[in-house]
Formats: C-alpha cells, structure tokens, sequence
C-alpha cells in the first residue's frame, strides 16, 4: 500500500469517525483505535496517541457549534472536568507500563459495554428532583427555546463525579473520549436530557484528551504523520455532525453503531486474548 493510499484511508475513515462521535457524543477514538490497529496495522500505542489528538479535533469542531446553539451545560461540563482531567492524568500513565495485549482487551470490554449503554433508553424526563449539591453550585439549566426551553436539574451529582474519574482513566487508557462513560454519568446518573448529555460530553472530551495527551507526547507515542491525517479528518466530520444533529435521528444511527461496535468489540477481545495483531 502505498503512503498516498493509506494517508486517504485514514483521513476518510477519520471523517466517518467524527461525524458518528459528535452525533452521538461517544467520541470518535471508539473508530479510530482499531480502524488504525485491526484495519492498517498500526501499533495500538501510536494509534492511542493519534486518536487522543482527533479526539481534541472532536471536541473542538462540535462544541463550537453545541454553544453556539445553547445545549451545551458549561458549569456543569467545568465541574466535572475536575474528576476526568485527574483520571485522565492517572491513565495516561498507567498506559505506559501494561502490555499491548492488555489494553486491546480492555479497550473491547469497553467497546461492548458502550454498545450495550447506547441501546438502553434514557431515564431523563420532567419531574427529576435535583440535588442539593447541584443547587449550590448552580449547575442546573434551561434547554435551548429551539428544544422548548424546559428547565431541568441535575440529580447524582456525586455518582456522576465518581464515574467521570473512571472516563478520564479510560480516555487515557485507550486514546478514546470515553464518551460512553460521560453519556453514563451525565444521562443515567445526573439524569439530563439526552442532547444536553451527548453535547456536554463532546465539550468535555478534548479536555480530558488534551490532558492524556500530554503524557503520550512525553513518552514518544505521537507521530505527527499519522496524527495529522487523523485530526483533519475527525475534524471535518464533527463539525458535519455536529450540523446534522438537530436534524438527523440519533436513535436510528445509534441502532447502526451498536452494531459496529460489537463487531469491532469481539475482534479487540480476541486479539487481546490470543495476543495477534493485525
């Protein structure tokens, strides 16, 4: 294969990435990571590291456009980057010292679980009783008037605190936004309406990213040859994504992604089990 070949595959299926991550808020390194590992034979390191920085390309294309149209719950997105940025700092060096073998296993217990967690309904609805922690700290809003303008509270505040260490911990791990763990915490746990969740994570992700990063530029593992076909790519569609939001289904391009990624789910566990790699 030649460089201009596997330079154009990375870049389109980096689009395809980031238009599915910022649609849905699961970050686009869930794609990313064995597009590059099972699709192109990259080491699961340097794939790690660039899916990291698309994963900041992510976050950076799609909350641009998320505030600007007022989904987005900035106080709480602040407060709760506190949890993943430690968790972030915490996985990225762990990162370094398990075995490849290791993280590709983990990375495909997580991929199955964010299939199982995107076909669960939401719980959010009128009526949540907030909690006294998010009163004080105001991190309870309003939807968009374009949504209907509802109000609504944060509930499970320090639930959701707890779980966004655990995603800050895997987005290192794995070189993904762990965007499944922050839907979790924000939709499930602190119970607020699904589009407020899925933009709020997307804002959130680039900055737990940027944060792993770090430490994966420190240790060598990201190479701007890669790196950057990814994050044009990954940018591109986020902001694509972002753009069909109000108007795309989700729940129907959920039903396609869940699929992808059990499919992708079974062949990271079997590599990490058997120790091949593509």
């Amino acid at each position: 294969m030649s460089l201009l070949v596997f330079t154009a595959l990375i870049a389109l299926g980096s689009v395809v990435a980031g238009g599915i991550g910022a649609l849905t808020g699961l970050g686009g390194g869930v794609i990313i990571v064995p597009l590059l590992t099972l699709g192109l034979g990259v080491d699961i390191r340097y794939a790690v590291g660039a899916s990291l920085v698309s994963v900041i390309a992510t976050s950076s294309g799609a909350a641009a456009a998320y505030l600007r149209d007022g989904y987005i719950n900035l106080r709480i997105g602040m407060f709760l980057e506190v949890a993943t940025t430690l968790g972030a700092l915490a996985g990225g060096v762990l990162a370094t010292w398990l075995p490849a073998d290791w993280v590709s296993a983990i990375f495909g217990v997580v991929l199955a679980a964010s299939a199982l967690l995107s076909t669960q309904p939401s719980p959010a609805g009128d009526g949540v009783p907030g909690h006294p922690l998010a009163r004080r700290l105001r991190l309870n809003g309003r939807l968009p008037a374009a949504a209907g303008g509802t109000p609504y509270a944060a509930a499970g505040v320090p639930g959701g605190f707890a779980l966004m260490f655990g995603a800050g911990m895997l987005s290192s791990l794995l070189g993904i936004g762990a965007g499944a763990i922050k839907v979790l915490a924000l939709d499930r746990v602190m119970r607020l309406p699904f589009k407020v969740s899925t933009t709020t994570s997307n804002f959130m992700i680039g900055v737990t990213a940027a944060a792993g990063a770090g430490v994966y530029l420190n240790r060598g593992y990201i190479d701007p040859a890669l790196a950057m076909p990814v994050m044009l790519g990954v940018l591109s569609g986020s902001l694509l994504g972002a753009w069909l939001l109000p108007r795309a289904p989700v729940h129907r391009l959920r039903q396609v992604f869940v699929l992808v990624l059990l499919a992708l789910a079974v062949q990271m566990l079997y590599n990490g089990v058997t120790g091949h790699h593509a």
